[in-house]
């Protein structure tokens, strides 16, 4: 997926989580290997079965995000906000998680080899 598509997105989500229109962000199955996604505030978004492989989610808002199944192999979500958020079946392999807040998250099956906690 194209930065310009993905700013489009995080731009009608913004606008769905301050009730002023927009969409909820879905990314079902997204295509975002290698995506810039620093600061983004993906805040409830569905991002099942996304391929998030080396992402930079550097301090995004992840909280109550839906990430089952998704491929986040050495995803950068160092200080990321992962509250609350669905990781089932998620492949966390060599992810940083330095300083990501995993509070309530549902990690059941995640892959976390070789992750940096």
């Amino acid at each position: 997926m194209k930065q310009e598509q993905i700013e489009k997105i995080l731009e009608e989500h913004k606008a769905w989580l301050n009730r002023t229109g927009g969409a909820k962000a879905d990314l079902y199955g997204a295509d975002l290997c290698g995506a810039d996604l620093r600061d983004a505030d993906l805040y409830g978004a569905n991002l099942c079965d996304a391929n998030l492989c080396d992402a930079d989610l550097r301090g995004a808002n992840l909280r109550g995000a839906n990430l089952r199944d998704a491929d986040l192999r050495g995803a950068n979500l160092r200080d990321a906000d992962l509250r609350g958020a669905n990781l089932c079946n998620a492949n966390l392999r060599d992810a940083d998680l330095c300083g990501a807040d995993l509070r309530d998250a549902d990690l059941r099956d995640a892959d976390l080899r070789g992750a940096d906690l």
